[in-house]
């Protein structure tokens, strides 16, 4: 698919984009506007197979390892970005972790694990991305993928909500502290969206009854999510920051 240039030449960092997921999409849309992208996951083999298949397509995508509960491994990731294509326009932080647990048999170890991915990893790679853009001289974009769970409840997703929660808030205070070097940071929030990873975690019983809130019946393509993301990453969001944007044909 050709796109718009939306992004010409925006030098875009993705993390958790192996696979074929919101990251990769995001991944894939970006390129396909013009933007030299770098993808991260911790997941080295998919990583792999991933970029070899963007590559198919479009030239300036590169992979970088990456475990976002590692400062080290993260700052690596960004000071690769740079080395590769000399600077960083746009962080897209992707990278999170679920899971099904009541509160009632949750153990710390589970809601650690969570938040740690989820919202900790996405507070590294924005003040990791915010500082290389102010390093740059300012300018730049951060766009968060947060939840809808962020907002409603759900039983059995109280350390992924409280994580995903606790990223919209991020975003917000991000927004705040960054405006003044005329950086933007904004979140999407989707409801649902389908790939074979979520399908491994979530029973089927589970996702068709979630499909069946939405109101088109079905949950989104994770290329849906990614348009808005890419929306986020470009000047038509010159306007936007600190704020999260529901993908979702859901409403109370």
């Amino acid at each position: 698919m050709s796109g718009h240039e939306l992004l010409r030449d925006k030098v875009v960092a993705v993390t958790a984009a192996a696979g074929t997921g919101i990251g990769s999409a995001a991944a894939r849309r970006c390129l396909e506007e013009g933007a030299r992208v770098v993808i991260s996951d911790h997941h080295e083999r998919r990583l792999a197979e991933t970029v070899a298949a963007l590559r198919a397509d479009h030239a300036d995508v590169h992979a970088v390892p990456c475990d976002v509960t590692d400062e080290a491994q993260v700052n690596r990731m960004i000071n690769e970005t740079v080395t590769r294509f000399g600077r960083l326009d746009v962080m897209i932080n992707n990278a999170g972790l679920g899971g099904t647990a009541s509160v009632l048999d949750m153990t710390d170890d589970e809601w650690t694990r969570v938040l740690d991915v989820t919202l900790n990893g996405t507070f590294r790679c924005t003040r990791a991305a915010l500082r290389q853009f102010v390093a740059q001289g300012g300018g730049g974009v951060v766009v968060n993928n947060a939840s809808v769970v962020g907002w409603r409840a759900q039983a059995g997703q109280a350390h992924y909500a409280a994580a995903k929660a606790g990223v919209m808030a991020l975003t917000r205070c991000a927004a705040m502290d960054a405006a003044e070097y005329g950086i933007r940071v904004n979140a999407v929030a989707p409801s649902l969206a389908t790939h074979p990873f979520l399908a491994k975690v979530t029973s089927p019983e589970l996702l068709t009854e979630l499909a069946g809130r939405e109101a088109f019946k079905r949950a989104a393509e994770p290329r849906e999510v990614a348009n808005v993301i890419v929306f986020l990453a470009s000047d038509y969001a010159s306007y936007l920051t600190g704020e999260v944007v529901s993908v979702s044909s859901q409403h109370p």
